[in-house]
Parts: structure tokens; sequence; C-alpha cells
């Protein structure tokens, strides 16, 4: 089990980008939670089997159709997984 969580930059909010991603990790058996932070970025956390939570993270580098991102950094985090993946 990793959990690793990320940021998103660029224009990442309005676009669809937490239920995309929500999707993706409901796809891939990933948990955690998408949100939007003031600063316009989206914070991502993602849990689960690793080869899983890596190919979410690799995801997010191109988000949803409508998302521009111009850069993601995820970083390991110590986190109980939560049971299921949320938009908060």
């Amino acid at each position: 089990m990793a959990c690793r969580r990320c940021l998103v930059s660029g224009h990442v909010q309005g676009v669809f980008f937490r239920a995309s991603t929500r999707e993706q990790a409901l796809s891939l058996g990933v948990t955690g939670y998408a949100r939007n932070l003031r600063d316009g970025r989206v914070e991502v956390l993602a849990c689960g089997p690793a080869e899983a939570v890596a190919a979410l993270c690799r995801w997010l580098s191109d988000g949803p159709s409508g998302a521009r991102v111009s850069d993601v950094q995820c970083e390991s985090y110590a986190a109980a997984a939560p049971p299921t993946f949320q938009i908060l």
C-alpha cells in the first residue's frame, strides 16, 4: 500500500479535474481525495497498490481534456488509506 500527495498546477479548476481524477482513481482501485486549493491548484491524495498510485500520478500530468496542467509535484505521504475516493 502506497500513499502519495500531489499538487497539480495550471488551469485545473472549473474543468472537471476533480471529477475526472475520481473516475480515474476508481478505475485503478485507488482511494483518497481531490480538492481545490485557494491558490488555484488541486490537491490529490492517492492511496492503493504502488503501481496503481503511480499510474494515477502519471495521469495527473495530463488530466481531463479541458485542463492545462503546468506542473505536478508528488511526494510520499504517511496516511491511513481512506475507504473510497472523494471529491472535497
